[in-house]
């Protein structure tokens, strides 16, 4: 019983749970196509490179809607930009499902050195154009982290931002699972992408009937969307403090203590877990040769052990460590698991997988609880867009350059992203409390 009141309490007398939820089934309905989507690509006529540049095109087109929706929800509130969200990601799914149906003959055939040999087929046409409208709207993370900062207050926020990762993880956990279990049937891959459109309609169901809005001025003052100004974030009234039209949200975000560093840190951990994304699973399906079954079960594990490590771990150090510690060594953790997956016995991906999970359990929900503290309750939105933004454009260099590296240099792809994040936790290291905690020692 304790447990229970303990996730649902907030500490401002809002229950977590609902955010939860939703943040978990939007993350099972994008997680149980991670591990057969290469596979797919390669059946439509892609390799590695396609592979990449697919998972490029979400984050390019995240990178102009983040932005936007993360305003908007500090303007006309979280829940209606939430709902928002998630309506593009089912008919994104819907899109996908189309491509099943469409005839796989070449369109185009492509073979040279820089590029690799792959075949442009009107199926692999039609997934770009999916995960672009997925991609538009797919500024749920951003809004959810910014929903959860608005019901959290300062004493829960770690904890309660380490369950929201949590929340991340759990559906990650049964995402790839389920996809094993479906890929394995008759209908192969259209089963799990038929999944993955259901929950997205029981996700959109949870935010209609299960989730109050957050912000009291939006319910207080209903505001709209009057001018152009406003629909592009640069407006004038109280919530972003800004003097006019001709200052811009980003300019004054980055005015905001440490928060040149915090975006930083983003951009270069994103980057460097985008090597990861693009890379392991053609890693496993060419060098591992490992079946979507074997990369299910994989990523499952990795994430079972990730909210593990967010749940009793990091709430218990969280209470005896400070946060630059907690956000630099888990940091130095997590390049530790990239660099071990240089080793390809099942043994060595397993212990990579351990040093990953430990690290970024322990990193990014407190990365995630520290940029949302300097935020301040005023620009959550906007901070938590920008950082979905500057996540996305580091996604964009991540997964397409992470696609030729692979074809170039094989699985020392992984030694970069291990470069990459150690960098990222020296930025991190630099970071030096500010306000009432300065005088207790924590950052």
């Amino acid at each position: 019983m304790a447990v229970d009141v303990s996730i649902s309490n907030s500490g401002r007398g809002t229950p977590i749970l609902p955010i939860l939820s939703v943040n978990f089934v939007g993350t099972l309905g994008f997680s149980i196509v991670v591990p057969f989507m290469v596979f797919l690509v390669a059946k439509w006529g892609g390799n590695a490179i396609v592979y990449g540049a697919l998972a490029a095109t979400y984050s390019a087109f995240q990178l102009i809607g983040a932005p936007i929706l993360g305003k908007w929800s500090d303007q006309v509130g979280r829940r209606k930009v939430l709902l928002l969200s998630q309506l593009g990601t089912m008919l994104s799914w819907f899109i996908f499902l189309l491509a099943f149906f469409l005839p796989t003959g070449a369109l185009m055939s492509v073979d040279n050195a820089l590029l690799g040999q792959f075949t442009l087929t009107l199926p692999l046409i039609v997934l770009f154009v999916a995960r672009a409208a997925d991609g538009l709207t797919g500024g749920n993370v951003s809004v959810a982290n910014a929903y959860l900062a608005d019901i959290t207050d300062e004493e829960h926020r770690t904890e309660n931002f380490g369950r929201m990762a949590m929340s991340t993880n759990a559906g990650f956990i049964l995402g790839p699972a389920l996809a094993g279990l479906l890929g394995a049937t008759v209908y192969a891959e259209m089963l799990p992408v038929i999944a993955a459109f259901l929950i997205s309609v029981v996700a959109s169901v949870l935010i209609v009937f299960g989730l109050s809005e957050s912000r009291a001025e939006v319910l207080k003052n209903k505001p709209g969307l009057s001018n152009a100004c406003k629909v592009f974030g640069q407006e004038t009234k109280e919530v972003y403090r800004l003097k006019g039209c001709t200052e811009t949200p980003k300019t004054d975000i980055l005015q905001l203590p440490f928060m040149p560093q915090l975006m930083s840190v983003n951009f270069l951990v994103m980057m460097g877990f985008s090597f990861f994304y693009i890379a392991f699973p053609v890693h496993a399906a060419i060098q591992l040769d490992w079946s979507v079954t074997d990369t299910g079960i994989f990523f499952a594990v990795l994430s079972l052990w990730m909210m593990l490590v967010q749940g009793p771990l990091l709430a218990c150090l969280s209470r005896q460590i400070s946060q630059r510690a907690l956000v630099t060594g888990g940091g130095l953790l997590l390049g530790l698991g990239f660099a071990l997956l240089l080793w390809n016995g099942t043994a060595g991906i397993y212990g990579a997988a351990f040093f990953i999970a430990l690290g970024n359990g322990l990193m990014w929900p407190t990365f995630t609880a520290v940029l949302s503290k300097f935020a301040g309750e005023q620009m959550q939105g906007a901070v938590q867009g920008l950082a979905s933004s500057l996540g996305a454009a580091a996604s964009i260099v991540g997964l397409i350059s992470g696609g030729l590296l692979y074809t170039w240099a094989g699985s020392w792809v992984f030694l970069l992203s291990a470069v990459i994040i150690g960098v990222a936790a020296l930025v991190a290291s630099s970071l030096r409390p500010v306000g009432p905690e300065a005088s207790e020692g924590s950052s």
